[in-house]
């Protein structure tokens, strides 16, 4: 038998010295997953013991996250924004820099506004679940082309109370809808060039989905794809917030430009790189 706090302290010196970033994080997360317990009973109870199955659960994930299989993709789950996701290898793990979309699109709608959005590209259903979660008065839509990828994000719109607003469809991009039918469009597409797949870290190139995040020889493949539907369904004045690469933003920002798109400008995330390029749809 072992307890929680020797348990933790040991997992956080095995994964350290693997080289894993966040050490003491991983090792607390799926402690609480594997020991049915929470961050304070860690701090408060450091010296509970583990069952005999607890501790088996225990040593089999780390043994899964010391071969760099990242701890959403153990658990199942991932918090993001104020919500927390299921996801499955269909779908990307969401990741902080994608919060950057969310706060963007919503300083554009203030608390009280109400607003119909689509988000292409859905996946789990981290911005546009996030977004619904925060304006109660937001209706939205989310398109995947992958229909594994709907069922996942239709699943945490109901485990989220949010089903009776956000509806899902497979479809490309935007095939299929209407014209001028949106307030906001919001999309994190593949913007990886096609060549760097392959020297992306283990943990992203073995374990998300490659539909997610090949962009193509220069990764600007499903901006091409996005700009002219962005301004097809979007209303007048209407708001587009999405996604780059952090060394792709001016190159993004130029084709919403070409296309007529005004108010462009660029979003830095909380490292400081360029993120996000949002706008909107001449009157």
């Amino acid at each position: 038998m072992t307890s929680l706090v020797k348990t933790w302290k040991a997992a956080q010196t095995r994964l350290k010295d693997a080289g894993i970033d966040s050490p003491a994080i991983d090792a607390r997360l799926l402690l609480e997953a594997a020991a049915d317990v929470s961050r304070l009973d860690i701090l408060n109870d450091p010296y509970r013991e583990l069952t005999p199955e607890q501790l088996d659960r225990y040593d089999a994930w780390l043994a899964r996250r010391l071969a760099r299989e990242p701890v959403a993709r153990i658990l199942g789950r991932k918090a993001f924004w104020k919500i927390l996701l299921n996801v499955t290898p269909d779908v990307l793990v969401p990741r902080p820099d994608t919060e950057t979309v969310v706060e963007t699109a919503l300083s554009a709608f203030p608390e009280g506004t109400s607003f119909n959005m689509v988000d292409m590209g859905v996946g789990s259903g981290a911005i546009l679940l996030s977004i619904l979660a925060e304006r109660p008065g937001a209706r939205g839509l989310g398109t995947d082309i992958s229909e594994d990828a709907i069922a996942v994000a239709r699943d945490n719109a109901a485990s989220l109370g949010l089903a009776d607003r956000a509806a899902f469809l497979r479809t490309g991009w935007a095939d299929g809808l209407a014209d001028a039918s949106f307030d906001l469009v919001t999309s994190n597409p593949p913007y990886i060039r096609s060549a760097e797949i392959a020297e992306l870290d283990e943990e992203v190139r073995a374990h998300d989905p490659h539909l997610a995040l090949d962009g193509g020889a220069d990764g600007l493949d499903a901006y091409r794809a996005l700009v002219p539907e962005t301004l097809r369904i979007l209303k007048p004045l209407g708001v587009f917030v999405v996604e780059t690469g952090w060394d792709q933003a001016e190159q993004v920002k130029a084709l919403f430009a070409q296309a007529g798109f005004e108010n462009l400008r660029i979003v830095q995330d909380l490292g400081a790189r360029d993120r996000v390029v949002t706008g909107t749809r001449p009157a």
